[in-house]
């Protein structure tokens, strides 16, 4: 017996390609909305960490947390992440990078660098109780530095490709390049300087993703009405 989902059309009566956009819609709405509170945490997060009253040493890798506190930060920021993945994942959704290999790898390869920085921040509760330098806390900032380059580099080919494609415009046209390009500067000096001054430059790239969560939350709007329409 033939259903009618099987002839295109849903049992609900909707059509299949209707309903493939619609899910579609969704999943960019709430990526944007994942990137959008998890850049907004991120920001107070950074804040915070430079209100912390420390408990050791700045040559401490836990610096400024108890071991407690340490292990619970370092889960947080993983979960955090999550939602940042989200929201490099909804660009991908979004039409925004084009159909070039440039864009596709980009997006991509900024996903990759994102997930190895969130698995990255659970592997350095194994240095808690490590005094820099240390053969352990090389290892760990080494994978950090692999982490961050590989998201920057990759999400300046996904911004090039966003600028080329025009799909974006105003803000949101430069805006994944700009994320890029933070990453190296001014991000990656702000790390060798001050710890506050790098917690500040951590901040300042994580409202860049709140706005890229922005972002996505109005294109998926501005999408909606046309869906409804066609």
């Amino acid at each position: 017996m033939t259903t009618r989902s099987e002839t295109g059309i849903n049992a609900d009566g909707t059509p299949v390609h209707r309903a493939s956009e619609a899910r579609s819609l969704r999943t960019l709405l709430f990526s944007g909305w994942l990137c959008l509170v998890a850049g907004i945490l991120g920001l107070a997060s950074a804040i915070l960490l430079i209100r912390i009253e420390p408990s050791v040493g700045v040559d401490h890798f836990r610096y400024p947390f108890t071991p407690f506190g340490f292990a619970a930060a370092q889960v947080w920021f993983s979960v955090q992440h999550l939602g940042l993945l989200a929201g490099l994942y909804g660009l991908t959704r979004s039409g925004a990078v084009g159909t070039s290999r440039l864009g596709r790898w980009g997006a991509w390869g900024a996903i990759v660098g994102m997930g190895l920085l969130t698995v990255t921040e659970l592997v350095a509760i194994s240095g808690s109780d490590s005094v820099r330098p240390s053969t352990r806390t090389d290892m760990i900032g080494s994978l950090y530095g692999i982490a961050t380059f590989l998201i920057g580099g990759t999400v300046i080919l996904a911004g090039m490709a966003v600028i080329r494609t025009g799909r974006w415009q105003g803000w949101r046209r430069v805006l994944p390049l700009i994320l890029g390009v933070f990453v190296f500067v001014p991000l990656t000096p702000a790390l060798f300087a001050s710890y506050a001054f790098a917690r500040l430059a951590i901040g300042g790239w994580m409202l860049g993703f709140a706005f890229l969560g922005w972002a996505l939350i109005n294109t998926a709007q501005e999408t909606a009405p046309i869906l409804d329409t066609n």
